[in-house]
């Protein structure tokens, strides 16, 4: 299963397959036509992401927090509709942050990975 991940500031490559932003906003300076699908549905709550940002929170809390708000069916049928595109195509989760290891996308890539 082809699931990469990316911060929508880095640039496309022909390697990002099916570009797909979970973010709540859309980041300003970016055009639509570098993403092929925007689902706010998978991005974490303003609230959370405010509170980490802020170092209110861990990242530890700030992970089992946001499994805990996609862990609905809306957010479970979206997931479960990008492990079968991810079975015929690749695809790049991407989101605002630039570092990976403390981002959503992170977690989203193993869920839709089945890791």
């Amino acid at each position: 299963m082809p699931v990469n991940t990316k911060s929508i500031y880095e640039q496309p490559s022909d390697f990002d397959g099916i570009r797909i932003l979970t973010t709540q906003y859309w980041p300003r300076g970016i055009k639509k036509a570098l993403v092929d699908e925007y689902i706010r549905k998978l991005a974490p709550t303003r609230i959370l992401l405010h509170e980490f940002k802020a170092g209110e929170i861990s990242w530890g809390d700030y992970k089992e927090r946001y499994l805990k708000e996609i862990s609905n069916p809306e957010a479970e049928k979206e997931i479960d509709r990008l492990k079968n595109l991810a079975l015929e195509s690749t695809i790049t989760v991407m989101c605002i942050c630039r570092e990976e290891s403390q981002c959503h996308r992170s977690l989203l890539k193993a869920l839709i990975a089945g890791e």
